[in-house]
C-alpha cells in the first residue's frame, strides 16, 4: 500500500507536461522548461557503489548500504522488504526482478517517513526523575493571538497538546459573579472562556501524541471557596488521571515513565497568597546586607508576566487569617460574598492544596537566594526572561545547579504583547526544564523551540545532557561560560529541493518566472556554536539542485540546532519558501530527507530537500 501523497505527486508529474508558461506584457508568453527530478550525483555514486556497478541492487546490498552507510543499526531484512515492497508498487511491475533501480532507489530517499532525518521514536531513557529533563511547555496556553486583546479559548490548548505540548498555562480569575471560574489574561481586553471547558479539552487531548504527564501551572487569583471549587472541577474531571502528590516527592520529583497517563498541578500553595504583600512592605524586610543585585532581581521580577502578573489579585488583598471588620466590609463589597463563607472556604481550600504535586515559587528576596538548596523541599521557581538572562551573567554555575535538583520555569516578558517569543538557548544551557513560550506565535525563537522537541520522538520530554547533571569531585558543575574545545564536527551537504510547484501555485513566487531558490543554514546554540552558511540562488527553477557542502566545529553539539530556511529570492524582500529546525544530537548520518514547514510550524505537503549529514 501507498500513500495518497505519493500517488498524487506522481499523477502531477506525469500531467505537467515538460514546460512552465508565464505572461509578459498581458499579451506574451514566457516558456520555461521543467527539470526532471533525478538523482544527483552523490546518490548514483553511493547506488554504484552498493550495487557493485550493476544496474539494480538487490535485499542484501540495500541492507548493506542502510548498516554501513546511513548507520542505521537496528535495520533488518525485513524492514529492507517492507521498503522494497512500498516503492516498487508506487513505480512500475517488477514481474520476476525483487531488486531497485536507481531511480527506485532514489525515490526510497525522498520517503520522509522512512528516511527522515531524526529517530521517529522515543529512545531516551524515561527513568530518571523529572527535573532532569526539558519539559515542552507552553505560556498563556488558552490564548488565540495576542496577550492584550485576543479570544481566551480551548483550541489553542488542543492544538498545543496534538503537537506534543506538555505543559500547559492557565491563568484562573473569578467570573464578574464571583461564584465560578474564568480563564483569561487578567486586567486586559481578552475575552475569558470557562475553567471547566479547558480542563475537558486537557482530559481528551492530553495524551493523543504522547503518553508521559502534562504538567497544569495554575496562576490562581482566586478565594479559598473558589479553590475549592478548582479542587472538585479537576478531581470530578480528570478522576484517576489526576496525580496525587505523595510524601517522596519533597525529595525528588517521579519520573516521566512513571507519571504516564498523568495529569500533575502545580501552582503556589494558597498559604503563600495568605502570607503576600505589597511589594513596598516586601523591600523593607528584606536583608540589610542584601546585594544592589539582589534589589534589582527583586524589581525586576516584581512585575512581571507569572505567577500573580505582577498584579494585585482578589487573594493578595484580602483572603488574610486575621481581617479586621473594615476588611470584612471590603471582602463582602467587593467579592459579593459573605465572610464567613470565605473562612469555611478556607478549610476546604485545603483539598485544593494536597492536589499541588509541583509547588510553584517566586524570587521574593532576589534571584540568587532563591537559587539556594532547600534539602526536602522538591520545588519549581518563575523568572523572567530579563531575570534569567542578568543572573546568567552574574551567577551562571548556581542556576545550573539549582536546575539539577529543582525545577526552573522562564517566561517571556511582559512587553511581548504581539505573542513573540525570547531565544531558548540561554535557559537550556543552564538547564532550565520550563522554558514558556507563546505556541500561538511565530518566528525563528518558536523554530527553535519545535526543534528541540522533535527530539525523543517528539513525545515532549527530552533528557537533559549529563554534563548539565554531573557534578565533579568538589561539587562543581557545568560553567555555561567556560571556553570549551571542539567536541565534534558536522558536515552538511545539501543536494536538491523539491516540492513547491505542488504546494503553490504556479504564480505564488513570482508572476512573469519560476522562482530564484536559495537555503540559508543556521547553526543555533551556545554562542561558540552559532554559525550561518548561504547557498547560491537557482535561478528561474522549482527544482533547484545546490550540491554545497558546509561545515560546522561544534562545542556543545548535544544542545546545537540545525536550522535551515530556504527563500526565494526579490529584489525588494525575499519570499518565504519554507523552513524547519533540527536538533543535532539526534541527527541520523547519511543521506536523508528534510521536510520542509510552513512559518506556524505546519509541514507542507511535499515540499522538501534531500541532504546528507556527515559527523566527523
Amino acid at each position: 500500500m501507498y500513500h495518497d501523497d505519493e500517488r498524487r505527486d506522481r499523477r502531477r508529474k506525469n500531467v505537467m507536461g515538460s514546460y512552465n508558461y508565464y505572461k509578459m506584457f498581458g499579451c506574451f508568453k514566457r516558456k520555461f522548461k521543467i527539470s526532471d527530478l533525478g538523482p544527483p550525483p552523490d546518490v548514483i555514486d553511493v547506488f554504484n557503489s552498493y550495487s557493485m556497478g550493476k544496474s539494480e541492487m538487490s535485499p542484501d546490498k540495500i541492507f548493506r548500504f542502510l548498516v554501513e552507510f546511513q548507520r542505521e543499526e537496528g535495520a533488518t531484512i525485513d524492514d529492507v522488504e517492507r521498503v522494497m515492497d512500498r516503492v516498487l508498487n508506487l513505480s512500475r511491475s517488477h514481474l520476476t526482478r525483487y531488486v531497485f533501480t536507481v531511480n527506485d532507489f532514489f525515490h526510497y530517499l525522498l520517503l520522509d517517513d522512512v528516511n527522515g532525518p531524526i529517530k521517529p521514536q522515543v529512545h531516551h531513557d524515561m527513568t530518571a526523575p523529572l527535573q532532569h529533563y526539558f519539559t515542552y511547555t507552553g505560556h498563556n496556553s488558552y490564548l488565540t493571538g495576542n496577550q492584550l486583546s485576543s479570544d481566551s479559548s480551548e483550541v489553542p490548548i488542543i492544538k498545543a497538546l496534538q503537537r506534543g505540548v506538555r505543559g500547559i498555562e492557565l491563568d484562573l480569575w473569578p467570573n464578574n459573579a464571583k461564584d465560578g471560574i474564568h480563564v483569561l489574561h487578567g486586567r486586559t481586553l481578552t475575552t475569558p472562556v470557562p475553567l471547566h471547558k479547558c480542563l475537558k479539552s486537557i482530559k481528551e487531548h492530553a495524551f493523543v501524541n504522547s503518553p508521559y504527564p502534562v504538567i497544569i501551572t495554575l496562576e490562581d487569583h482566586l478565594t479559598p471557596t473558589l479553590q475549592a471549587k478548582v479542587a472538585e472541577m479537576v478531581t470530578s474531571i480528570f478522576g484517576d488521571m489526576l496525580y496525587f502528590p505523595k510524601a517522596s516527592d519533597k525529595d525528588a520529583f517521579p519520573s516521566p515513565d512513571a507519571l504516564k497517563h498523568q495529569i500533575i498541578l502545580s501552582t503556589k500553595p494558597p498559604k503563600e497568597y495568605l502570607q503576600s504583600k505589597n511589594v513596598g512592605k516586601e523591600r523593607s524586610s528584606l536583608d540589610k546586607d542584601s546585594s544592589d543585585d539582589e534589589l534589582e532581581d527583586r524589581r525586576s521580577n516584581s512585575d512581571q508576566d507569572d505567577d500573580d502578573d505582577g498584579r494585585c489579585s482578589v487573594s493578595d488583598k484580602y483572603c488574610t487569617s486575621e481581617v479586621s471588620s473594615s476588611t470584612t466590609q471590603s471582602l463582602s463589597e467587593i467579592l459579593g460574598v459573605d465572610y464567613e463563607d470565605e473562612k469555611c472556604g478556607h478549610q476546604k481550600g485545603l483539598e485544593y492544596k494536597h492536589l499541588i504535586a509541583i509547588h510553584a515559587s517566586k524570587p521574593k528576596h532576589g534571584t540568587r537566594k532563591a537559587l539556594r538548596d532547600e534539602p526536602g523541599k522538591a520545588k519549581r521557581l518563575s523568572l523572567s526572561e530579563q531575570a534569567l538572562q542578568k543572573a546568567a551573567s552574574l551567577y551562571g554555575v548556581d542556576i545550573v545547579r539549582f536546575t539539577q535538583k529543582y525545577i526552573l520555569r522562564v517566561f517571556p516578558k511582559g512587553t511581548r504583547v504581539t505573542s513573540t517569543n525570547f531565544r531558548p538557548l540561554t535557559a537550556w544551557m543552564h538547564g532550565a526544564q520550563m522554558v514558556a513560550f507563546n505556541m500561538q506565535g511565530y518566528g525563528r525563537s518558536l523554530w527553535m523551540m519545535h526543534g528541540m522537541f522533535r527530539s525523543n520522538g517528539g513525545c515532549g520530554y527530552v533528557r537533559k545532557p549529563d554534563f548539565l547533571m554531573n557534578k565533579g569531585p568538589d561539587g562543581e558543575v557545568f560553567d555555561p561560560k567556560a571556553t570549551l574545545p571542539v567536541k565534534k564536527t558536522l558536515k552538511v551537504k545539501i543536494y536538491m529541493g523539491d516540492g513547491w510547484r505542488l504546494d503553490f501555485s504556479q504564480t505564488h513566487f513570482d508572476a512573469y518566472s519560476p522562482p530564484d531558490f536559495y537555503t540559508k543554514i543556521y547553526m543555533a546554540g551556545v554562542p561558540a556554536d552559532v554559525a550561518k552558511k548561504r547557498t547560491k540562488v537557482i535561478v528561474d527553477e522549482w527544482t533547484p539542485v545546490w550540491n554545497e557542502e558546509f561545515t560546522f566545529p561544534l562545542r556543545v553539539p548535544e544542545l546545537a540546532l540545525l536550522e535551515i530556511v530556504v527563500q526565494e529570492y526579490n529584489v525588494d524582500k525575499d519570499d518565504f519558501a519554507g523552513q524547519t529546525c533540527l536538533p543535532v544530537s539526534e541527527l541520523r548520518p547519511g543521506i536523508r530527507v528534510v521536510p520542509l514547514h510552513n512559518k506556524k510550524g505546519e509541514k507542507f505537503k511535499s515540499v522538501k530537500l534531500l541532504m546528507r549529514f556527515l559527523f566527523v
